[in-house]
């Protein structure tokens, strides 16, 4: 099979591990620069074009869409879509899952585990936004943040009005959720390919930290996942419509709770703290699933 790689950047873990596994499963890979991909959209002839030449038919698409790139990354992703050829996770699915709000709200309405959640506009909500998620402490996020960035634990109530309306000054858009305590700094980051977990692990925070971010200095170890955890991370993938992801997820009293799930995950974390060859089990997924205009619009939303 002729398979594209939509990367930025071709030296990455994550792509070139891509790369060396489709070829050693004998597919032809090629790693293309979404920005630098630019779209002939014309009647019933659809193309992408790169480097000034019209690229040609691809059996399959896997999207390394960078969260800053997300609109254009879409578009290009969509405009595959409309040339026949099979996207590893569609445009639609992609935006959703990078809109955390939207996500929150799609796996909210089909019973997935979350950590209590408010959002507010105005200064004058704020005391009861966060009596209304337990009170302090509470963690606050930027809809835009990735990797940790943007994330705050306040540890009182004082503290997050003051944060929260800080935020809302410079009209950034927040979540204030709950602070899971009995998570101790720790999440779970499970890999959903297709409707299965292939692979899970712990990932701890740094000392004194409480994201677990492993570019925040965090570790990971593999973990076995509990029949109630694997569940989740499966529907939750599933609701957002993703057929690659890594959904995140908290132990809390109540049961886990999905923090985030992502359409890009890392790799090099994964394989490593596993030793399981994920690569592959993405390309095990395409010779399955790629067939021409099989492209449909999974989950709700």
């Amino acid at each position: 099979m002729r398979i594209a790689v939509l990367s930025r950047n071709e030296n990455l873990y994550s792509t070139r591990r891509l790369k060396e596994a489709g070829e050693a499963l004998g597919h032809e890979v090629d790693i293309i620069d979404t920005l630098h991909c630019y779209m002939d959209i014309t009647r019933a002839r659809p193309a992408v074009r790169y480097h000034g030449k019209e690229l040609p038919f691809y059996d399959a698409v896997i999207p390394r869409i960078g969260a800053s790139i997300t609109f254009y990354g879409t578009a290009v992703v969509r405009q595959f879509e409309m040339m026949g050829t099979f996207c590893v996770n569609e445009s639609v699915a992609i935006s959703r899952s990078r809109d955390k709000l939207r996500s929150l709200q799609l796996l909210s309405r089909r019973d997935v585990g979350l950590p209590r959640t408010g959002f507010a506009s105005k200064a004058d909500n704020v005391k009861d936004l966060i009596r209304n998620v337990g009170g302090a402490p509470v963690v606050i996020k930027l809809l835009e943040g990735t990797q940790g960035i943007g994330v705050v634990l306040a540890e009182t109530n004082r503290t997050a009005e003051s944060i929260i309306e800080a935020f809302m000054g410079l009209r950034a858009n927040i979540l204030v959720q709950e602070f899971i305590k009995e998570a101790g700094g720790a999440d779970i980051r499970c890999f959903v390919v297709g409707n299965k977990v292939v692979a899970a692990m712990k990932r701890q925070g740094a000392e004194g930290e409480f994201r677990s971010n492993l570019h925040r200095g965090g570790s990971a170890k593999v973990v076995r996942l509990s029949p109630e955890e694997r569940a989740t991370a499966v529907k939750a993938a599933k609701v957002l419509g993703l057929n690659v992801c890594g959904v995140d997820i908290l132990q809390s009293s109540h049961g886990p709770v999905v923090m985030e799930v992502n359409s890009s995950p890392g790799l090099e974390g994964i394989e490593k703290a596993t030793g399981k060859d994920v690569a592959s089990m993405i390309f095990n997924f395409i010779e399955t699933n790629a067939k021409p205009h099989n492209t449909k619009t999974r989950g709700k939303g």
